[in-house]
């Protein structure tokens, strides 16, 4: 079995989340698990390790979660920015995706996983088409991932996406020695009746699948369900029955309280994109007291046509400065727990065990972040740094299932170059050439 020793790091967040310590010691894995921690190489160090990483300069933590997103979008990033999401959604994206290809998506998902790879996620959650497709990347690029085929019963083809939900679920869940994990994912409300709601319910049952769903993700989106069902829209997905089932619901930005009780009393996972929703004008999501409630919250970026990068340090960032901000209350949402919601938190989020913290048996899904930078200094605290401080450029490997995926900054199993290219070709051929002049 490969045994990797990372020697004389600065290891962490360990222990709870209200008060995490970091260690100054050596880290081994032993195949895709984390083996053993301790403050001195000779208590870890063997002739059966088969790499050595010098790791003085390193802060090793739990590689970041990213519980929402549609990574193939890629290819609209910077194509239609600045309108609001209604708007957005049928004017520009959803035209441009009816002319998608199964190759435009796996392109478009290569890239974006370059993207997320390079900035330390190891774990991202996807809903699109040509789910297959993103499989395949997910495969091939060595990421953990979370994958839905969207549905919606709007379109004519409600009923033949469930049945590629089904097919994708036989195929792929489980595969990859458990790097990835198959749910189901009606778009949202205004996309899919409460009958078709059910009909996704009822595969869940039989297939024990997890659900992935858009909610109150706007003020419109609630508007418009309390006049046509006279509840909000967590209230309508309860009365249905949808939350009897594990649910990842995305945004959850107009709540009320009682909504988000019911949310806490189900144990529902809100994926958190303040990135997302701040750019599309949607509004802040009210995290602080999702928290309080006892609410599972992770964190995400949404697609990276609606925000545009996706980078999750600085997602971290955003999600306890909006916090404080909004409540002109600087205690709230602390950098441990931001911290907690990229890694931990989002991978309870979307039911992943195992995965998020430093532990003995946990999944190597590990990152090293390269502290020695200016903006690190001085190390006061090296968990406010991360949250406050460090940006992505600083992630120097990126480590899932016990393999390298990114080391010395550069990936390890994939082509970037070739991958920017043929992103841009299917980019170009689905909006036109843009505004650089050639």
């Amino acid at each position: 079995m490969k045994k990797t020793l990372f020697y004389d790091a600065l290891i962490g967040p360990l222990g709870e989340e209200t008060a995490p310590v970091f260690l100054k010691g050596d880290l081994l894995v032993e195949g895709d698990r984390i083996a053993a921690l301790a403050r001195h190489p000779e208590r870890l160090a063997s002739d059966a390790v088969t790499k050595v990483v010098d790791a003085r300069h390193l802060i090793i933590m739990p590689g970041l979660v990213n519980t929402h997103g549609h990574a193939a979008m890629s290819l609209l990033r910077s194509y239609a920015d600045d309108l609001p999401l209604k708007e957005w959604l049928e004017q520009k994206i959803w035209p441009v995706e009816d002319r998608l290809t199964s190759e435009d998506v796996y392109w478009g998902t290569m890239l974006s996983i370059v993207e997320m790879l390079k900035s330390g996620t190891t774990t991202f959650a996807d809903m699109y088409f040509f789910m297959n497709q993103v499989a395949e990347a997910v495969a091939e690029s060595g990421i953990r991932a979370v994958l839905s085929r969207g549905l919606m019963d709007a379109a004519s083809s409600g009923a033949e996406a469930l049945r590629e939900a089904e097919e994708l679920y036989t195929r792929w869940h489980g595969g990859e020695n458990g790097r990835i994990s198959i749910t189901l994912g009606p778009h949202a409300i205004y996309t899919c009746s409460a009958d078709y709601l059910r009909k996704v319910m009822a595969v869940a049952e039989r297939t024990e699948q997890q659900l992935q769903i858009h909610l109150s993700e706007t003020a419109g989106e609630v508007e418009n369900c309390y006049s046509r069902h006279g509840c909000s829209p967590v209230e309508l997905l309860e009365k249905i029955g949808f939350f009897s089932y594990p649910v990842i619901a995305a945004h959850c930005v107009h709540l009320s309280d009682a909504d988000i009780a019911i949310l806490a009393e189900h144990g529902v996972g809100v994926a958190h994109n303040p990135g997302s929703n701040l750019k599309l004008g949607s509004g802040i999501a009210p995290l602080a007291r999702l928290l309080a409630a006892g609410v599972k919250v992770g964190l995400g970026t949404d697609g990276p046509s609606s925000n545009n990068n996706l980078d999750m340090i600085e997602e971290m960032r955003l999600a306890t400065l909006l916090a404080k901000g909004t409540a002109q209350d600087p205690t709230l949402v602390s950098a441990a727990t931001a911290l907690h919601l990229a890694t931990a938190g989002g991978a309870a989020v979307l039911s992943l065990e195992g995965v998020g913290k430093l532990e003995p048996g946990y999944k190597a899904d590990l990152i090293g972040i390269n502290y020695d930078q200016p903006h690190f200094y001085p190390l006061h605290d090296p968990l406010a740094n991360l949250v406050y401080a460090a940006r992505s450029a600083d992630v120097e490997f990126v480590m899932v299932d016990g393999q390298f995926c990114v080391e010395n900054g550069a990936l390890t199993r994939l082509d970037e170059e070739k991958i920017k290219a043929e992103a841009s070709r299917c980019a170009r051929r689905l909006t036109g050439k843009g505004k650089i002049r050639e």
